[in-house]
């Protein structure tokens, strides 16, 4: 009796594995079809069989997870008892997780449409944001009504085929089986046959990690979207754990805890330091103001300020004039080599203010962040100059901790749109016209200050009536039909680009009127990042991952500092600092000012991608490409890598020291 039992639900265990696997190899292809325009063009129907057997059989592991869950609530407790047995429980079981991958599919869409990837880091980042204002956001942008309404009907017609499977159609019966002898024969066969189905399934039609495949190797073919296609729903729902799990304990490529001291060497320049406090090895020594003190500096992270839309190519878009004017003015410097500190807006927002560069450990949630600044925090460095430093944004001061680390890192003042009494105008906060206004207002009253700011209304749900601003939304959808013909929806992009337009117009604004008021200002304007918005969807690693860096005001002209500068967020505070600061005048840094010319770190990078004067490219891999105003002979690919290499190392290195065990080096 209780064998027989186990043999019937043992069936009816792989009919619900079978039914998953196939749900998820039918998800794959709905989906590849659905968002073709996204496969590169010339993709052979090799690449495509390739990419859906890899798929099957990594979906292997994620059906016999899933069915895993019916074998130990049903299958086990009706071997232990039958009475305990309860097929309808599996159906249960088998409803739910129909439920799960059909949220799952129909999320896939809009995530894959904005970050070009089927679920990565930024799940994780969206545990630690704002959980309410992502919940309006899905419903007023990603149409969450609708979508769920499809899951709930793809849900229904799983339950009614699961129903057919699992309850009324019938099983084999248990062979007949004289003797004892041949009834331990049996189960000896159905256990190893069941040990063999678990180790072919775990390894996704292999028997160990050589013969198996993974979300590591699962990138078979030469396209990126048939290889993020590969990955079912659950398997890159694992894929961003183990990224997560991998930020927790600062696990990324170039971080050598063994060789601390000496890249503390590299930092200082030199070998005569020994002592084992971290900070002095990363002093630096102004060398001297090129221009005059400025009363009020403004660095400005623009939420979402891509740089693609600067390029040549992309001029007649109109929707980055105002900085391409600062930007070509005769007090402008402008530099396209310029790389955010990661893929979203905290991890930008934490470079800028501790100057350490991203290595999977977020200093927003690191006890010791909030215990005193780093020695390269960039409020010390400033109010040794004599200013006040403060933090404006366009959303609440307790989102993502923000608040609480820049009061930690030594910031004076945090101003949030409730502080200055702004109308709520979406989910994250108020528009970007009222955080301006507020700050010009606060400006009459306030001593030298440093204002770091961080805009909000370029950012889903993208609800500013552009209309009313004076865009011309059907103008910007006609070119972008123009000029990226390969869109996938035109209108989504050009509404888009309408709050880009609408961010750039704001902010250039507040840079004349400002300046006019307060002739001895300085701005730095740049983006948080540049993940959301592509032109189309081949962007290119520059296209997806730079940010601009323009530099305006008094005293500053097209060459105050070198052409074709390459930096990242970190290097802001250090070059601003030795552009007002006295000669000999001591601060702290990790990366380098971009003020000098045969500095040797020409590199700038993210967790993501490096970009040099001459290429971009990615971190983890050979993968990279000539700068969109290469000319001439094609640049040396390994040169330009190497010089990366020459200071990622170090960079990281030592921001993970310090985030992870403070300023005590090790002993000798």
């Amino acid at each position: 009796m209780r064998l027989s039992k186990f043999y019937d639900n043992i069936q009816r265990d792989l009919k619900l594995f079978a039914f998953l696997l196939v749900l998820l190899c039918l998800y794959r292809i709905v989906f590849m079809v659905l968002m073709s325009s996204y496969m590169a063009d010339g993709t052979s129907f090799s690449a495509l069989v390739q990419a859906n057997g890899t798929g099957l059989r990594l979906s292997l592991k994620s059906a016999a997870g899933m069915m895993a869950v019916s074998f130990l609530f049903v299958t086990i407790p009706g071997l232990i008892r039958p009475s305990w047995s309860c097929p309808r429980l599996r159906l249960a079981i088998g409803t739910v997780e129909s439920l799960l991958l059909a949220i799952l599919f129909e999320a896939r869409f809009p995530y894959y449409r904005e970050f070009g990837q089927t679920y990565g880091m930024q799940v994780m980042q969206g545990v630690h944001d704002d959980r309410a204002a992502l919940f309006v956001t899905m419903v007023q942008e990603y149409g969450l009504p609708w979508r769920l309404a499809i899951a709930l009907a793809l849900t229904a017609a799983c339950w009614y085929v699961l129903r057919y499977l699992l309850v009324r159609q019938g099983t084999f019966s248990l062979p007949y089986l004289q003797t004892r002898a041949r009834r331990i024969g049996f189960t000896v066969v159905l256990v190893l046959g069941m040990a063999f189905f678990a180790l072919f399934t775990r390894f996704g039609a292999g028997v160990n990690y050589a013969t198996g495949i993974n979300w590591e190797n699962a990138a078979v073919t030469e396209d990126d979207f048939l290889n993020e296609c590969v990955l079912d729903d659950i398997q890159a729902l694992y894929r961003a754990q183990s990224f997560e799990k991998k930020m927790q304990a600062g696990d990324i490529h170039g971080v050598d805890r063994t060789r601390v001291r000496t890249y503390a060497q590299q930092a200082a320049g030199h070998t005569d330091l020994t002592g084992t406090d971290l900070k002095p090895y990363l002093a630096r020594t102004a060398q001297g103001a090129r221009i005059a003190k400025p009363k009020h500096i403004f660095i400005v992270l623009g939420e979402s300020w891509a740089q693609w839309p600067m390029l040549p190519k992309y001029e007649n878009l109109h929707v980055a004039d105002g900085i391409r004017s600062l930007a070509a003015s005769p007090n402008g410097y402008y530099t396209s080599h310029f790389m955010p500190n990661g893929d979203f807006t905290s991890a930008a927002i934490c470079g800028v203010l501790t100057g350490l560069v991203d290595v999977n450990v977020r200093p927003n949630y690191q006890p010791r962040s909030f215990e005193e600044p780093y020695p390269t925090a960039l409020a010390a460095a400033f109010q040794g100059l004599g200013y006040q430093v403060d933090f404006w944004y366009g959303g609440t001061p307790g989102w993502d901790s923000i608040k609480k680390l820049a009061i930690a890192q030594g910031f004076d003042h945090f101003y949030g749109y409730p502080d200055y009494h702004a109308p709520k105008t979406n989910t994250w906060g108020t528009k970007d016209g009222n955080l301006f206004a507020a700050l010009e207002e606060h400006l009459a009253d306030e001593p030298p200050t440093v204002h770091v700011i961080m805009t909000t209304s370029n950012h889903p749900p993208y609800n500013i009536d552009l209309e009313a601003e004076g865009f011309d939304l059907a103008r910007e959808e006609q070119a972008v039909r123009e000029l990226i013909p390969d869109a996938a929806d035109p209108a989504a992009l050009a509404k888009e680009l309408g709050h880009y337009w609408y961010m750039d117009k704001i902010v250039t604004a507040f840079v004349w009127k400002t300046q006019e008021t307060y002739p001895d200002s300085v701005f730095v304007i740049t983006g948080d990042h540049a993940v959301r918005t592509d032109p189309g969807p081949h962007p290119t690693t520059f296209e997806h991952q730079s940010v601009p860096f323009v530099l305006y005001g008094a005293g500053i002209t097209p060459q105050i500092l070198p052409a074709g500068a390459v930096g990242g967020h970190t290097s802001i505070a250090p070059t601003l600092v030795e552009l007002i600061a006295p000669q000999g005048y001591t601060y702290y840094s990790l990366a380098a000012p971009m003020t000098d010319a045969d500095a040797p770190q020409r590199a700038a990078f993210n967790r993501e991608a490096w970009v040099t004067d001459r290429m971009a490219g990615s971190v983890d891999s050979s993968q990279s490409e000539p700068l969109p105003e290469s000319s001439g002979a094609a640049p040396d690919a390994a040169a330009e890598r190497a010089k990366l290499d020459a200071w990622l190392p170090m960079l990281r290195t030592l921001s993970w020291w310090m985030l992870t065990q403070g300023t005590e080096l090790p002993a000798e």
